[in-house]
């Protein structure tokens, strides 16, 4: 099948992912809607139903990648300084998951396979891309070139494992979450009753702004600033952009210079959503069905040890931190996903799980922020530190 036409190959993109949207919608995100869209662009791929170049021709992934740095200022609006400076424990609980993983993995797959083969596949088990092209260029380097795809299928079907397993733990916190909403309500309910009736306070209506600087157009250009000012900081610090993004928007937020949700006031959101998901598809594009049979045993074990290690690692924490260990173990995995894929599950189980549109807003209020922070922790920082140092092993 060849595809010429950018809309065309974006309708059906577009067209899978709102297959995806309708099972998650129908399983209550119990089947999320990336892993449908992911597997289901896998097998169009290798049957060529699919084109290799369908998103590249599509450009949509080229808006992903403009809109990612602001996208993820925005995510820090969604967060207020005091509650973000609460969640050291979500760090410490997704690193914890992280260590653990390691640790099971090096040994195990070197006995069963050889070191290189469990350096290669370890970094990106629990990180992103930068994770991929450290591992992959130094394995390069070190003459190790015929190991390169395991990175790179580690990197493209580990979300396949973790997805499901966060999705699951995710309902179960979520769903204790809602039955306390339901028991502060009814409680609510019980002092209302026995408490006497009281004047309703007026309260004064502040005077209008003759000026209104909030429009869309202004609203994205404060989130580019921030996304361009992180890229500098990058540069500078060496310290990866996303986690400046993070900073900045909660920053932002807390001195006044941006708004709650920015980038849903300028009516962005679900097209920045939309790109950053193109992107995740755009990773799975080389996968080639013959490398996916030959070194399945290799990525199989290390995926599979890997999530063992993360679900250890996090329950034990969140056992001694006093956190529950569903939201524990959730966020510790993460690692196996990162951005956008922990917002967007965090969205899904909200909108399945809430039952009017007040307990979604206020359980996706509840369960984003850690998400975002254990990913941030464990793609972003913890992956990075650990391919940098392993590979120099090698």
């Amino acid at each position: 099948m060849t595809i010429t036409q950018p809309v065309f190959a974006t309708m059906l993109l577009l067209a899978l992912i709102a297959l995806g949207e309708v099972i998650s919608i129908m399983t209550r995100a119990r089947v999320p809607m990336l892993l449908v869209t992911l597997i289901g662009f896998l097998v169009l791929i290798w049957t060529d139903i699919f084109p290799k170049n369908i998103v590249e021709t599509s450009s949509f992934n080229q808006i992903g990648m403009l809109l990612v740095t602001p996208l993820v200022v925005h995510l820090g609006t969604l967060i207020p300084l005091k509650q973000m400076l609460q969640q050291y424990k979500a760090v410490l609980i997704a690193l914890t998951g992280t260590l653990f993983a390691v640790v099971l993995v090096l040994p195990v797959i070197t006995f069963v396979f050889g070191y290189e083969t469990a350096v290669s596949g370890v970094g990106p088990l629990v990180g992103g891309i930068v994770a991929f092209i450290i591992t992959s260029t130094e394995l390069k380097e070190a003459g190790f070139s015929y190991l390169v795809v395991i990175p790179a299928l580690v990197l493209s079907l580990h979300k396949l494992f973790g997805m499901p397993a966060a999705t699951f733990f995710l309902r179960k916190y979520a769903l204790i979450l809602r039955d306390q909403m339901d028991q502060d309500r009814e409680t609510a309910a019980s002092l209302e009753a026995v408490l006497p009736d009281e004047k309703p306070v007026v309260l004064e209506k502040s005077p209008v702004k003759k000026y209104q600087f909030n429009t869309a157009n202004i609203l994205l250009f404060k989130l580019f600033v921030g996304g361009a000012l992180a890229i500098v900081l990058e540069q500078v610090t060496g310290l990866h952009n996303t986690v400046w993004c993070l900073i900045i928007g909660v920053l932002g937020r807390s001195i006044k210079v941006y708004d709650e949700s920015m980038m849903d006031k300028a009516r962005a959101s679900s097209v920045a959503m939309l790109g950053a998901i193109f992107i995740v598809i755009a990773s799975m594009s080389e996968v080639k069905f013959s490398q996916f049979i030959h070194f399945i045993p290799q990525i199989l074990l290390i995926i599979v040890i890997g999530l063992i290690g993360i679900l250890l690692g996090s329950y034990l924490c969140s056992k001694l931190l006093k956190w529950h260990p569903y939201q524990g173990m959730s966020l510790a995995l993460t690692a196996m996903f990162g951005f956008p894929a922990d917002y967007i599950l965090c969205q899904e189980v909200s909108r399945s799980i809430g039952r009017t549109e007040e307990e979604q807003q206020l359980l996706l209020e509840k369960l984003s922020p850690p998400m975002l922070i254990g990913g941030f922790t464990t793609v972003t920082i913890a992956s990075v530190v650990i391919a940098s140092f392993l590979v120099k092993t090698l």
